[in-house]
Protein backbone atom coordinates (compact mmCIF):
# COMPACT_ATOMS: atom_id res chain seq x y z
CA UNK A 1 0.00 0.00 0.00
CA UNK A 2 0.76 3.21 -1.12
CA UNK A 3 0.20 5.73 2.43
CA UNK A 4 1.82 9.02 0.88
CA UNK A 5 -0.10 8.26 -2.05
CA UNK A 6 -3.43 7.13 0.10
CA UNK A 7 -3.29 10.59 2.13
CA UNK A 8 -2.66 12.35 -1.19
CA UNK A 9 -5.66 11.44 -3.26
CA UNK A 10 -7.85 12.24 -0.33
CA UNK A 11 -6.76 16.10 -1.14
CA UNK A 12 -4.09 15.71 1.87
CA UNK A 13 -0.34 16.96 2.08
CA UNK A 14 1.53 13.66 2.92
CA UNK A 15 3.03 14.92 6.09
CA UNK A 16 5.07 12.72 8.65
CA UNK A 17 2.17 12.63 11.34
CA UNK A 18 0.13 11.73 9.21
CA UNK A 19 1.91 9.22 7.33
CA UNK A 20 3.18 7.90 10.12
CA UNK A 21 -0.55 7.79 12.00
CA UNK A 22 -2.25 5.67 9.12
CA UNK A 23 1.13 3.21 8.67
CA UNK A 24 0.19 2.53 12.48
CA UNK A 25 -3.61 1.91 11.99
CA UNK A 26 -1.85 -1.05 9.14
CA UNK A 27 0.59 -2.26 11.52
CA UNK A 28 -2.28 -2.93 13.78
CA UNK A 29 -4.72 -4.50 11.92
CA UNK A 30 -8.26 -4.72 13.48
CA UNK A 31 -7.65 -2.74 15.98
CA UNK A 32 -9.86 0.17 17.23
CA UNK A 33 -7.45 3.38 18.63
CA UNK A 34 -7.73 6.15 20.23
CA UNK A 35 -6.13 9.39 19.58
CA UNK A 36 -4.34 8.51 22.91
CA UNK A 37 -3.47 5.10 21.85
CA UNK A 38 -1.96 6.43 18.59
CA UNK A 39 -0.07 9.86 20.74
CA UNK A 40 1.38 6.96 23.10
CA UNK A 41 3.03 5.11 20.28
CA UNK A 42 4.27 8.14 18.49
CA UNK A 43 5.96 9.30 21.88
CA UNK A 44 7.61 5.62 22.15
CA UNK A 45 9.12 5.99 18.41
CA UNK A 46 10.01 9.48 19.79
CA UNK A 47 7.77 11.24 17.02
CA UNK A 48 6.80 14.59 18.80
CA UNK A 49 3.38 15.12 18.14
CA UNK A 50 1.13 16.86 20.39
CA UNK A 51 -2.32 15.30 20.98
CA UNK A 52 -4.52 17.72 19.30
CA UNK A 53 -2.46 17.36 16.19
CA UNK A 54 -3.26 13.51 16.57
CA UNK A 55 -6.94 14.13 16.53
CA UNK A 56 -7.47 16.48 14.00
CA UNK A 57 -5.23 13.87 11.84
CA UNK A 58 -7.49 11.34 12.73
CA UNK A 59 -10.97 13.44 12.02
CA UNK A 60 -9.39 14.25 8.73
CA UNK A 61 -8.97 10.43 7.80
CA UNK A 62 -12.38 9.96 8.98
CA UNK A 63 -13.63 12.78 6.89
CA UNK A 64 -11.96 11.50 3.37
CA UNK A 65 -13.27 7.99 4.51
CA UNK A 66 -9.88 5.90 5.19
CA UNK A 67 -11.01 5.19 8.84
CA UNK A 68 -13.86 5.02 10.70
CA UNK A 69 -14.28 6.99 13.57
CA UNK A 70 -16.40 5.29 16.79
CA UNK A 71 -17.86 6.24 19.98
CA UNK A 72 -18.74 3.06 21.81
CA UNK A 73 -18.30 4.93 25.26
CA UNK A 74 -18.96 8.47 26.40
CA UNK A 75 -15.23 9.10 27.09
CA UNK A 76 -13.51 8.59 23.65
CA UNK A 77 -14.02 8.02 20.05
CA UNK A 78 -11.98 4.96 18.65
CA UNK A 79 -10.51 4.81 14.84
CA UNK A 80 -10.22 1.52 12.82
CA UNK A 81 -9.34 1.49 8.97
CA UNK A 82 -12.70 1.82 6.53
CA UNK A 83 -11.37 -1.60 4.63
CA UNK A 84 -14.96 -1.57 2.95
CA UNK A 85 -16.75 -4.32 4.61
CA UNK A 86 -19.39 -4.01 7.35
CA UNK A 87 -19.07 -6.11 10.59
CA UNK A 88 -20.41 -5.46 14.20
CA UNK A 89 -19.02 -5.27 17.41
CA UNK A 90 -19.02 -7.14 20.63
CA UNK A 91 -17.94 -4.05 23.54
CA UNK A 92 -16.77 -5.66 27.16
CA UNK A 93 -18.10 -3.20 29.68
CA UNK A 94 -14.93 -3.84 31.81
CA UNK A 95 -11.67 -4.03 30.36
CA UNK A 96 -12.92 -2.12 26.96
CA UNK A 97 -11.95 -5.04 24.69
CA UNK A 98 -13.45 -4.59 20.90
CA UNK A 99 -14.21 -7.96 18.94
CA UNK A 100 -15.60 -7.79 15.32
CA UNK A 101 -17.99 -10.07 14.20
CA UNK A 102 -19.96 -11.11 11.05
CA UNK A 103 -23.73 -12.37 10.98
CA UNK A 104 -25.13 -13.17 8.24
CA UNK A 105 -28.47 -13.77 9.78
CA UNK A 106 -28.62 -10.51 11.67
CA UNK A 107 -27.86 -8.80 8.46
CA UNK A 108 -30.90 -10.23 6.55
CA UNK A 109 -33.05 -9.80 9.80
CA UNK A 110 -32.02 -6.11 9.77
CA UNK A 111 -32.77 -5.45 5.97
CA UNK A 112 -36.15 -7.29 6.35
CA UNK A 113 -37.10 -4.75 9.25
CA UNK A 114 -36.62 -2.06 7.22
CA UNK A 115 -38.09 -3.26 4.01
CA UNK A 116 -41.22 -4.12 5.80
CA UNK A 117 -41.13 -0.34 7.83
CA UNK A 118 -41.22 1.53 4.32
CA UNK A 119 -37.86 2.22 5.14
CA UNK A 120 -34.52 2.31 2.70
CA UNK A 121 -31.75 1.57 4.65
CA UNK A 122 -28.56 3.47 3.94
CA UNK A 123 -26.53 2.38 6.37
CA UNK A 124 -26.09 1.00 10.55
CA UNK A 125 -24.61 -0.50 13.13
CA UNK A 126 -24.89 -2.96 15.61
CA UNK A 127 -22.69 -2.78 19.27
CA UNK A 128 -23.57 -5.34 22.17
CA UNK A 129 -22.05 -4.44 25.67
CA UNK A 130 -21.26 -6.79 28.22
CA UNK A 131 -18.31 -8.64 29.50
CA UNK A 132 -15.97 -10.96 27.88
CA UNK A 133 -14.70 -14.19 28.89
CA UNK A 134 -11.86 -13.15 30.67
CA UNK A 135 -13.73 -10.41 32.49
CA UNK A 136 -17.06 -12.57 32.89
CA UNK A 137 -15.22 -15.37 34.43
CA UNK A 138 -13.09 -12.97 37.03
CA UNK A 139 -16.78 -12.17 38.05
CA UNK A 140 -18.27 -15.54 38.96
Amino acid sequence: MDIPKQIRDCGLRATLPRVRVLQLFHEHPGKHLSADDISHLLANEKINVILPTVYRVLMQFADANILIRHTFDAERAVFELNEGSHHDHLICTKCGRVDEFIDEAIERRQKAVAQQRRFVLQTHTLTLYGLCAQCASRVR
